[in-house]
């Protein structure tokens, strides 16, 4: 078995109001993780998701790559949650917003922008890649946050300075500052491209490494085209080397293909399959959306129910959900079956020629 043993990845989902964050987490470390894939050591993956997903234990987390990771090591951070740039009145901050945030207390339960880039600063690894999937649909609201301005921001005003210090850098944000990050099934339009590159999809050359502009270039390309065109990742890696980033089979050149064992789903608009919480006291039946979903939770005293929204939609037309039976369309591309209408490929998301 080969080891991609100069591999260091943190990878963190925050949860909370986002639920599908963790699955996108646990999606892309697994796939770090795979022997078959990109065969990064187990140990030297470290997975922070919902209420593990702190400040403290994020900011911790970074602390322990720069103890860990050394020149030659390859390393991964990821985070998938909020990003805000937020303005009051001693000024405009960017913030990462972890599991247990609290807006009235941002500087000690979140992680500014300058602190992030700061750690990031102290990791000696000559190869490092940065990956953001922050400007998720929903929001924690103006109205919440009193004397507080909230934009939703992709990545930190300070990461282009510090992308400029070092030719081994190179960061990913999932969308512009303009648009929204489309969730899905079992991943986000955005982590879904990142997992089918790191199995090496797209790879331009295949003797056996996914390299950091194959996973640049895929994101860019397939992306736009499952989200119609409404959401864009950001690249930063103009000043970077091309560096290999991970094995794409497990050390062998031909690819395995991603580990899914359906097609992919897109969500039509961002947000229609957002998560709906419930608090306070609750009794009997509660009912959700237009009616189509009731749940039997009894009492709720305080806390909050988890329901999420999506598992009882439809599917979505033309985004990737299963083709009905009797469809025999398939992907010119990759010969995958594909759903009846479908202008794009929920596996490869090239777009579909009728």
């Amino acid at each position: 078995m080969v080891i991609f043993d100069q591999g260091h990845a943190l990878v963190v989902g925050a949860g909370a109001d986002l639920p599908n964050t963790v699955d996108d987490a646990v999606g892309l470390a697994n796939i770090l993780q795979d022997p078959t894939r990109c065969a990064y050591p187990p140990g030297q993956v470290h997975l922070l998701t919902g209420s593990e997903a702190t400040r403290d234990a994020l900011l911790a987390a970074l602390d322990t790559l720069t103890q860990t990771a050394n020149q030659q090591s390859t390393v991964v951070v990821y985070f998938s949650g909020h990003g805000y740039r937020v303005t009051s009145s001693i000024g405009e901050f960017y913030y990462l917003l972890p599991y247990g945030y609290e807006l009235a207390r941002l500087y000690q339960t979140a992680i500014s922008g300058v602190e992030f880039t700061d750690r990031l600063r102290a990791i000696s690894a000559q190869k490092l890649l940065v990956l953001l999937d922050c400007c998720h649909a929903g929001g924690v609201g103006e109205s919440k946050s009193p004397g507080l301005q909230l934009a939703k921001s992709p990545l930190p005003p300070e990461a282009p300075g510090f992308l400029a210090e070092g030719s081994g850098r190179v960061l990913i944000a999932s969308s512009q500052e303009d648009e929204v990050s489309f969730a899905g099934r079992p991943y986000s339009a955005f982590t879904l491209a990142l997992i089918e590159a790191l199995s090496g999809a797209g790879v331009a050359k295949k003797d056996g490494y996914v390299r950091v502009a194959d996973l640049a270039l895929h994101t860019r390309q397939v992306v736009p085209g499952r989200t119609r065109d409404r959401q864009h990742p950001i690249l930063h890696f103009e000043q970077a080397d091309n560096f290999r980033l991970a094995y794409y089979a497990g050390g062998e050149t031909q690819p395995k293909g991603t580990p899914l064992v359906s097609p992919p789903e897109i969500e039509p608009e961002p947000g229609a399959w957002a998560a709906r919480y419930i608090a306070g006291h609750v009794g009997g039946q509660v009912v959700t959306g237009d009616g189509n979903l009731v749940i039997q939770v009894g009492d709720v005293h305080g806390g909050a129910v988890n329901v999420a929204m999506g598992s009882q939609m439809p599917p979505p037309s033309g985004v990737g959900s299963q083709a009905p039976e009797g469809a025999s369309l398939l992907c010119s591309a990759c010969n995958r079956q594909l759903r009846s209408g479908a202008r794009f490929c929920p596996w490869c998301g090239k777009p579909v020629h009728n």
